[in-house]
């Protein structure tokens, strides 16, 4: 049987040849039965990222290193009128070390056995991982922003992280031993790899929740989580009376509720509501606004025209820490293709409306570790 696939996206969207090639390849392995690309779709490390497969068999390299990478939206006490994004900055440190507080109460929040990875818990990792705090800029749908708990006057943090080096471990063992091959569902290999990716999926999860935690110690304030999903994984599915399996390889899941869909750190993100029928899309959507360029090429493309402090204020005004300065050019917006073209073809498909536009206010990615920050002491407490 060979498997069909089709591409989500308008004319008007770029979409690289390298990504769509991956796609077909991708969609022509054994067992596959569909594959789809969204219009964030762009070239991974052999498989497309932005993208949703349904097959008969198991790809634990499809679903790739980062298992449960996703994104995580939480409601702060903090008033956006009083919010001000220099004084956070400044209280924001030493997030890269491990977390103090105790890790066997943490991961028993979230079922979990310890790992030789924990020391990670509770930190934001590279590439475009990040934690953002955000205000509300324009509400489509207040009725469903009020049914979320979300109040446009106060901030919401945004957290996009992953499993860190656990998942890579879980990947790195089962390659070693199966390569890249699917795994039959009902073999021991797949339980085996099914057992350790669902942890992943949990100690990802508890990731995301440390560091809002930890963020929220720096600054004395507090949240509610209101949304959590994940974007690289494979679950069972119940497609049309045959149980299948899907795979997300990056991309956000249609049937988990509201989700936010992020620009780069220099544009809107999006917060919003799937459509009741996603089957067209595999039941997935984008999960962001998808690379334009390759990691490593920024630098070269960007020095020329943008120092480094001319990258930590945004278009739209937003902060940025990031003492990375190879992920500072890596991350840059000029990197991402634009989000408002990725949403506009989500809806015109159908597959979703728009609740709200949230703008970023402070984006922290990294800062070198404490111990190497001359006069570093901790913050005392006290309102941003």
């Amino acid at each position: 049987m060979t498997a069909s696939y089709h591409l989500i996206a308008s004319e008007d969207t770029w979409i690289e040849g390298e990504a769509l090639r991956q796609l077909a390849q991708t969609a022509a392995l054994p067992g596959m039965r569909h594959a789809v690309g969204l219009p964030d779709l762009h070239p991974g490390k052999g498989y497309p990222i932005g993208a949703a497969f349904l097959s008969e068999l198991i790809y634990p390299a499809l679903v790739g290193n980062d298992i449960g990478c996703g994104m995580a939206l939480w409601q702060t006490d903090l008033a956006r009128r009083k919010f001000k994004p220099e004084r956070a900055a400044e209280r924001l440190q030493g997030l890269e070390a491990p977390w103090e507080g105790e890790l066997a109460d943490w991961r028993a929040d979230f079922d979990l056995e310890p790992t030789a990875f924990d020391a990670g818990l509770g930190t934001i990792g590279g590439g475009n991982h990040f934690a953002e705090l955000q205000g509300i800029e324009a509400v489509m749908d207040p009725a469903a922003l009020s049914t979320l708990g979300i109040d446009p006057d106060q901030v919401l943090l945004l957290v996009h992280s992953g499993s860190r080096g656990l998942g890579e471990a879980i990947l790195r063992g089962i390659v070693d031993q199966q390569g890249h091959q699917g795994l039959d569902p009902a073999g021991p290999e797949a339980t085996d790899y099914l057992r350790q990716h669902d942890q992943a999926l949990r100690w990802a999860e508890a990731n995301r929740g440390l560091i809002a935690h930890r963020l929220f110690e720096a600054l004395n304030a507090d949240g509610e989580r209101r949304l959590d999903i994940w974007h690289n994984l494979v679950q069972p599915l119940d497609w049309h009376g045959e149980r299948l399996w899907l795979h997300r390889k990056g991309a956000a899941p249609s049937d988990r509720g509201p989700l936010v869909i992020p620009g780069s750190r220099g544009s809107l993100s999006y917060l919003v509501q799937p459509g009741a029928d996603c089957d067209q899309s595999l039941r997935s959507l984008a999960h962001g606004a998808g690379r334009k360029w390759k990691r490593g090429e920024a630098r070269g493309r960007l020095s020329s025209r943008q120092r480094p402090e001319d990258l930590v204020t945004t278009a739209l005004g937003g902060r940025v820490i990031c003492e990375d300065r190879e992920l500072l050019y890596d991350e840059a917006p000029e990197n991402y293709k634009g989000i408002e073209q990725v949403i506009a073809d989500l809806v015109a498909a159908g597959l979703m409306v728009v609740i709200a536009t949230l703008r970023p206010l402070l984006t922290y990615k990294v800062r070198r570790s404490a111990q190497r920050q001359p006069g570093y002491r901790k913050p005392q407490r006290g309102r941003p």
